[in-house]
């Protein structure tokens, strides 16, 4: 413990003060004192003496941080926050000429951000980043040779890397909500390499839901020189230029292009469209026979090319997860008919399972909850041969409709009699209430049983095959399922007029797939998991995420 103290400058210890007082008997003279006890000390001198080494009179433990050779100060200045770093520059001198040292720094941008390149060897080796869109070269052609644009590595050092790059733009990390009308969009920010890039994930092309996930950049900042953050816009197909980044809020940020020419093409708009709609359908139009289809997609084009990569931004989390959840919850891409492929986050809640459009269309916009399901009504499917026949299926789910409204009429009764007495018989409110309080409870737990009774007497798989009749865009579902429980769809007029809730059946069929059936369509849904890592997404509480719900569907509502 005197060692201890000694070494880290807390205080005084007893091994300091007899250390004291035997210099000042060695200046007066020899004298009667008690001698020195201490066992730690005498420990660590008999060490020295057995390794051959005399001891030194006049050496001692250093008694603060300040004579801690710098090589120790290094390391335990490294260990701290990145944040904290400047309030200790400004203790003293000497901890400013340590904290000057880049080895702290680079520290910090590897266990905070996730930065691993070397500085020095980039002029070598080049920005390892994971596409060539962050090691775009200037289509220009120079002397006979392309000219990449690279920033001056050799002479920048990682504390202007954390300080003007990584900790100034560290709020806009993370998944977030483009504002395109009723298009919506997933944006993810991430630290990749020694640059901050937007990465705009797309569905794969319809109707493939199995494919990965595709991913273009929209922006990227990166110190081009020292001290001074660079915010280029990526999009178009002339190469990165100059754009902005406002930080609106915490969880809100926008974008603006200062060079919207470099969006242009030289066969003027057609070149454009026919250029989006390869990247964005992977066909021509000429492939597209439907109509309605060709309408839908000229009229996406028409909105979203607009804005120019000027948007704003909202920050949306990750779905909390339990051990008691279905399935594990995230984000899916699914089938949408004419509307091609969207993104939906599946998450639950309690007793409900809900699907909210992060990508939306002009019938149901991003925001809105297009699917909800009813966990405390499980439904088992007939044998194959009848649930070829849609009639029959249709009459299941209806029946289990007529049921769910019965349960919630009468709950509704129970609630407004409850109110009726409280309104009565003031005083004696909470006695009255206490026995409907525990009526709830038990119908809540009759339901919650029997739903996991369900799962429990379930086979493992059985088998599954569309209604004749029931339109799906891809052909390639599974042919067998878990289990199957009663929701609801939401459909609506163009412009998201007159939107209503209809029946429908919610069909699991393994842990990264499931369906859904709108019976009122006849139409089938498949989604399948977006198997994507996203970092600084998850949601800090359950209360934070429920509000982001919130937020996103008022947007559009």
């Amino acid at each position: 413990m005197a060692v201890c103290a000694r070494l880290c400058g807390v205080g005084p210890s007893r091994g300091c003060r007899r250390r004291g007082a035997q210099r000042e008997q060695r200046r007066e003279g020899p004298a009667d004192s008690e001698p020195d006890t201490d066992a730690e000390e005498e420990r660590i001198e008999g060490a020295r003496l057995g390794q051959g080494q005399a001891p030194d009179p006049a050496a001692r433990a250093p008694l603060s941080l300040l004579e801690l050779p710098p090589e120790l100060l290094v390391q335990i200045f490294g260990s701290l926050p990145g944040t904290d770093l400047p309030s200790l520059a400004r203790v003293c001198s000497a901890f400013r000429r340590i904290l000057r040292t880049d080895t702290i720094w680079r520290r910090r941008c590897r266990e905070e951000y996730g930065v691993c390149e070397n500085l020095r060897k980039l002029e070598i080796t080049g920005v390892s980043c994971r596409d060539v869109y962050a090691k775009r070269i200037n289509p220009r052609v120079k002397s006979g040779r392309f000219m990449k644009i690279l920033p001056d590595y050799e002479h920048m050092e990682y504390r202007d890397v954390y300080t003007c790059l990584l900790h100034r733009y560290r709020l806009i990390l993370g998944l977030w909500q483009p504002d395109i009308g009723p298009y919506g969009g997933l944006l993810n920010v991430v630290v990749d390499g020694l640059f901050i890039i937007g990465w705009m994930y797309l569905p794969p092309h319809d109707p493939h839901v199995d494919d990965p996930m595709r991913f273009k950049p929209l922006f990227r900042i990166h110190l081009m020189e020292r001290k001074s953050a660079t915010v280029e816009c990526m999009y178009g197909h002339k190469g990165p230029h100059n754009g902005h980044i406002q930080i609106v809020k915490k969880d809100e940020f926008s974008t603006k292009c200062n060079q919207t020419d470099h969006h242009r093409m030289s066969g003027g708009r057609q070149e454009e469209f026919r250029t989006w709609l390869r990247e964005e359908w992977g066909r021509t139009l000429e492939d597209i026979f439907h109509e309605h289809m060709q309408e839908l997609i000229l009229m996406k084009f028409i909105y979203t090319s607009q804005y120019d990569n000027c948007l704003t931004y909202r920050r949306i989390y990750l779905p909390p997860s339990s051990a008691d959840d279905l399935l594990k919850p995230g984000l899916f891409k699914g089938t949408y008919g004419s509307h091609g492929l969207e993104i939906v986050m599946l998450s639950f809640h309690g007793k409900k399972a809900k699907g909210t459009k992060i990508t939306g269309d002009p019938n149901i916009p991003a925001g809105q909850q297009t699917v909800e399901i009813d966990l405390a009504h499980p439904i088992q499917l007939p044998d194959i041969e009848n649930l070829r026949n849609f009639n029959e299926l249709s009459r299941i789910v209806l029946e289990v409709q007529e049921q769910v409204r019965r349960e919630q009429q009468q709950q509704e009764e129970e609630e407004g009699q409850g109110e009726g007495e409280g309104r009565s018989r003031q005083g004696d409110s909470q006695q009255a209430e206490q026995p409907v309080q525990r009526d709830d409870a038990g119908a809540e737990g009759t339901e919650a049983a029997g739903a996991a009774a369900a799962q429990e007497s379930a086979p493992t798989s059985q088998p599954f095959v569309l209604p004749v009749g029931v339109i799906s865009r891809n052909e390639d579902y599974p042919r067998t399922c878990r289990m199957c429980f009663y929701g609801t769809g939401l459909i609506a007029g163009h412009g998201f007029t007159s939107p209503e809730r209809t029946p429908g059946i919610f069909i699991l069929f393994d842990d990264d797939r499931f369906g859904f059936i709108w019976l009122e369509l006849k139409s089938f849904s498949l989604y399948s998991r977006i198997k994507v890592s996203f970092q600084n997404a998850a949601a800090p509480s359950r209360e934070a995420f429920d509000e982001m719900l919130r937020n996103i569907q008022s947007m559009t509502t």
